[in-house]
């Protein structure tokens, strides 16, 4: 029987009707998903940082030890876990490590010379951030020897008969080392992300690049050593990506020259380490300043209260010197309260990180350069010998998962954030 001219066209238009149906009904669905599993890159406008328009408050965590528990398929999982329980608390950003230099599961074997196999837990770690929505602070060189450091570094040229002298603090300026240094930031930035296909210096998964944990040159106090270096290192970054946001690494401290190295600063130690937190901080390719708060490191005689009230006072000066002389934006990137204190209680975590969070929300709502913190240090079950004095599981911890929630809350109610997103919307709904 021959068919009737209709004949085919009313399949096709049932399933057309069909689609269409699908799209207007769920449409919204799948671009909402798509925009939400899309990041922009963070930018600066004055003190705020800021994601497509809207301010961004950080409420956020370290995990260093990220890339090498990606290496071996028995520890991978990990990177997963923590990055899926730190998105479920909100928090929007995590500091890791973006080196390893020398020793065991080394990224740099050498100088110019790098392990794929550790390249390609780097790539996961930033894949697996991406999937998460969880932007990374990649720090680039440790000034401790821990991950090889400034040590290794000044090691190899030595053992190459190039370097002008043993002392750690040539790092900063033996013209070889500097080289070394560039070599790894130019393969860095440049590496093309074998799960995602995005060059690092494409990718708004990372947050910013970190110059140097915890930089110190006690060699020279007056600090133009490392100031000459953070210059130098800070433009050669920004000549090969200008897209990320980049941070010295500093403690805070406040070096020989700043009137609040004596109403500030700790001890009088603090300000003959070569670094210090304005001078750093102004350099002109630096966006952002950084903090740590670790007064029961820094003090040995103090009780737990007047701790607290150091702490208060720390920020609130940081903030200050954010607003009126660097005019950027002020992020705390560790704070911790050590468990090995005489008199510590568990109760005591509790209020240091709420005292904490309180400064950052206040100085949100009044929009000051305050930008957020990041907490040392997230771990998960069965990590103990990466674990120390500050570490925690954030799901064993009731008390402290609760304060994450509630920052996250609090500052995504200042920007306005969980109205627009949806995690937010389910996260904060039945909170105060």
């Amino acid at each position: 029987m021959a068919p009737t001219g209709n004949g085919p066209l009313i399949p096709i238009l049932g399933f057309l009707t069909c689609v269409a149906f699908i799209y207007l009904s769920f449409g919204d669905l799948l671009f909402d998903f798509k925009r939400e599993s899309e990041l922009g890159f963070v930018k600066r406008n004055g003190t705020q940082f800021v994601v497509d328009g809207k301010a961004l408050y950080v409420n956020g965590w370290n995990s260093y030890w990220f890339m090498d528990h990606a290496v071996n398929d028995h520890s991978r999982h990990r990177v997963g876990a923590m990055l899926e329980a730190g998105a479920k608390m909100g928090l929007t950003v995590c500091r890791t490590w973006a080196f390893n230099d020398g020793g065991y599961n080394a990224l740099q074997i050498s100088p110019g010379r790098f392990d794929e196999r550790v390249f390609k837990a780097l790539d996961h770690v930033i894949a697996e951030a991406k999937t998460h929505g969880v932007r990374l602070l990649l720090s680039l060189v440790n000034n401790l020897q821990a991950y090889g450091g400034k040590t290794q570094y000044v090691n190899w040229a030595w053992q190459e008969g190039v370097g002008l002298s043993s002392s750690n603090d040539s790092f900063f300026f033996d013209p070889s080392i500097r080289r070394y240094f560039k070599n790894y930031l130019t393969v860095l930035l440049t590496r093309k992300n074998s799960l995602t296909g995005i060059e690092y210096r494409n990718d708004p998964t990372i947050f910013a690049w970190e110059l140097i944990n915890e930089p110190r040159c006690m060699s020279d106090v007056s600090g133009d050593t490392l100031q000459d270096w953070i210059n130098e290192m800070t433009a050669f970054i920004k000549s090969i990506d200008n897209k990320h946001l980049l941070t010295v690494g500093l403690e805070g401290f406040y070096g020989p020259n700043s009137p609040k190295r004596l109403t500030v600063n700790p001890e009088r130690w603090a300000s003959e380490l070569g670094s210090d937190f304005v001078r750093n901080s102004d350099s002109p390719n630096i966006d952002f300043a950084s903090v740590h708060i670790y007064p029961d490191h820094w003090f040995h005689d103090q009780g737990f209260e007047e701790k607290l009230k150091f702490v208060v006072k720390w920020m609130l000066s940081h903030i200050e010197d954010g607003d009126k002389e660097l005019k950027k934006p002020v992020l705390f990137t560790e704070f911790g309260l050590s468990n090995l204190n005489k008199d510590y209680d568990p109760s005591q975590r509790d209020r240091f990180y709420r005292i904490i969070f309180d400064v950052i929300y206040k100085s949100a709502k009044r929009k000051r350069s305050g930008a957020g913190t990041l907490v040392w240090q997230f771990l998960i079950e069965g990590m103990e010998g990466f674990n120390d004095d500050f570490g925690i599981v954030p799901w064993e911890q009731d008390s402290i998962q609760r304060l994450m929630i509630e920052q996250s809350c609090r500052l995504s109610r200042v920007t306005g954030r969980h109205l627009l997103d949806k995690k937010s919307i389910e996260m904060c709904s039945h909170r105060p």
